[in-house]
């Protein structure tokens, strides 16, 4: 028992790397989501077309292969040549990968909304933009929470992928101490880290499920 509350420190530690990681890509990937979901259903081709292959190019290639892309090819790529520190390389790959799957979920959610919502909101002498705001978004809201609640907690997840930059996070963290004490306690104690990240939010997009379900009845 000591010795696993000798863990608790290091861990805490690398728990926070991972907590910094998902809360950041989150606060990005979100906006970024909703705003490419809203060009995936412009009436302009052009626009339409490049989000498309933007989502088709992120969800098809790894995201460890995107990360180690921007923190090692990025310099390397004519007019661009920038070079990112670790953790801000990893927070680009990340937002970048999920916004386009957020797109998709926001997407499905917008394309939900029955037709005779805008017809309606037409007749009312409401604008696009004040349609989207007032009707299709909020309506939108209630019919994606289940695939952004599972989206979310494979975001917690997938943090673990941001050993291949050397970044101290929960799952490194866990790992050097097995490699020096030779025993794999320290990945169990990871393990309900992560599985308390997963209940609390399993628990919060509960919770704001119920409360949406109460506004349909």
């Amino acid at each position: 028992m000591d010795y696993v509350l000798s863990l608790l420190g290091p861990l805490a530690q690398g728990a926070t790397v991972t907590l910094k990681l998902f809360v950041i890509t989150l606060a990005l990937a979100v906006p970024l989501g909703l705003v490419l979901a809203l060009a995936r259903v412009s009436r302009w081709k052009a626009l339409s077309g490049a989000v498309n292959g933007y989502i088709w190019l992120m969800r098809g290639t790894p995201l460890m292969l995107q990360m180690l892309f921007i923190y090692f090819a990025l310099p390397f790529v004519p007019v661009v040549g920038v070079r990112l520190p670790d953790f801000p390389a990893a927070i680009t790959a990340f937002a970048l990968n999920y916004a386009a799957y957020f797109a998709e979920i926001f997407r499905a959610g917008i394309q939900s909304v029955d037709r005779g919502q805008y017809e309606a909101a037409k007749v009312l002498g409401m604008s696009y933009p004040q349609t989207m705001r007032r009707i299709v978004l909020p309506q939108m809201v209630r019919s994606i929470l289940p695939p952004m609640s599972n989206e979310t907690i494979t975001l917690v997840k997938d943090t673990s992928l941001i050993y291949v930059l050397a970044l101290n996070d929960l799952l490194r963290a866990a790992r050097g101490i097995v490699q020096r004490d030779f025993t794999t306690t320290p990945f169990i104690v990871a393990a309900a880290f992560y599985l308390f990240m997963t209940l609390v939010l399993t628990w919060g997009f509960q919770r704001l499920e119920q409360r949406y379900a109460r506004f349909d009845q």
